[in-house]
């Protein structure tokens, strides 16, 4: 490649120069090996890359208080040396032996810092999952705790960004025969995804994944897999695939909730009548009561007993109560419900799921808000590529 103009985005240039810089970058990073036939998809990849940072450089420049500092720079340089197990002269020295020149790849890393700055601070906010979002994922985990699941890593290589359909096929074929040479499936997945997990800490961790809740395509293959398996290329609807199985289990091994009651003590002799008398009672008691008031509402009750039951597993609850506690939004309270000690009204007041790896709540609503700021991140770009002058020389 010459070292002209490649492309312009808005006023600013791509050189040949540029483009071969981030190539050599790339191909550093995801430790790819270049040959003849994954060429052109590098240089594709390398040239959608620097786009991107043009269009960011031009949006950060509009906040006067993000300025990203030499100091930060080289404090992420210092800790990319510590991972690779050297010094960051050494470091910087190696990467110039494979013909990356320093400035540009301190000019790369600005750009990232800044963004990274940038995006949380301007959707931190609308990121944020509400209450009703977290339970909700709460309750699926739930749900889906006894169903097969699956710890996957992903490669997303997406058509529209890489020229069609079978661009998008025949690289996704060279980056699987690249890993099964050596490179690191992290380190590809970062350089090269569209998914997005390549921006995860663990560059490609999708986590864990339940069965069925994956397109019909990519379940299919999943299913074949063993852990420490790769996939080939899998077909979808825009893009093309890969996958890596990390390891699968059965699921969850326990559903935990968290309840609390109030009852009315009535022996199995009973009469019909004093069940309706304390039916009535209840039900009387039932509008208004919450999770938080249901003990207190119950001392002021006379013939009413209140207890917090703790955090169970639902299958080891009475009975009785399972089907509630499995079913019951989270701060409802049950109808009035008949066990061998008396009627009760049982409240759910939390739940979650048990067993290996189990994500507690607040590990949900970080995961669910990541979730959310990389979907705003790829709006903001491509509300920036479509808004910009994009030219090819």
């Amino acid at each position: 490649m010459a070292d002209g103009i490649v492309a312009t985005v808005n006023d600013k240039i791509i050189t040949g120069y540029d483009l071969r810089q981030r190539m050599l970058m790339l191909i550093a990073s995801s430790q790819v090996q270049p040959t003849e036939q994954n060429l052109p998809a590098i240089q594709q990849a390398a040239l959608n890359a620097l786009i991107e940072d043009r269009l960011k450089t031009q949006e950060m420049a509009k906040f006067e208080s993000l300025q990203v500092t030499d100091e930060e720079v080289d404090a992420e340089i210092a800790e990319m040396a510590r991972a690779a197990g050297t010094a960051p002269a050494a470091y910087l020295q190696f990467l110039q032996q494979g013909g990356i020149q320093p400035a540009a790849f301190r000019e790369n890393l600005r750009t990232q810092i800044g963004w990274g700055q940038l995006i949380p601070g301007r959707f931190n906010s609308r990121a944020r999952p509400s209450t009703l979002q977290v339970d909700q994922e709460v309750r699926r985990l739930n749900e889906a705790a006894s169903k097969p699941q699956f710890l996957i890593g992903e490669i997303y290589i997406d058509a529209a960004r890489v020229g069609g359909a079978p661009a998008a096929l025949n690289g996704a074929r060279q980056l699987v025969q690249q890993i099964i040479g050596g490179a690191p499936f992290q380190a590809v997945a970062q350089q090269f995804s569209s998914a997005p997990s390549a921006n995860a800490r663990v560059p490609g961790d999708a986590g864990w994944v339940v069965k069925d809740s994956l397109q019909p395509a990519v379940q299919s293959v999943l299913e074949q897999l063993q852990p420490g398996q790769l996939s080939n290329p899998i077909v979808v609807d825009g893009g093309v695939y890969i996958l890596y199985l990390r390891d699968k289990r059965d699921g969850a091994s326990t559903s935990l909730v968290s309840l609390r009651q109030v009852m009315v003590e009535l022996p199995e002799t009973a009469s019909e009548a004093d069940v309706a008398a304390a039916s009535a009672k209840l039900e009387a008691m039932r509008t208004g009561l919450t999770c938080d008031n249901i003990i207190s509402q119950a001392r002021a009750t006379e013939g009413v007993l209140g207890a917090d039951l703790g955090e169970s597993d639902v299958a080891n609850l009475a009975p009785q109560f399972q089907q509630f506690a499995r079913t019951g939004e989270i701060g409802t309270v049950s109808t009035p419900i008949r066990t061998p000690l008396g009627l009760h009204l049982v409240a759910v007041c939390g739940r979650r799921v048990g067993g290996p790896e189990a994500p507690n709540r607040q590990q949900v609503e970080n995961r669910l808000r990541s979730q959310n700021l990389a979907v705003l991140e790829r709006r903001y770009l491509r509300d920036l590529r479509s808004d910009a002058l994009i030219e090819f020389k």
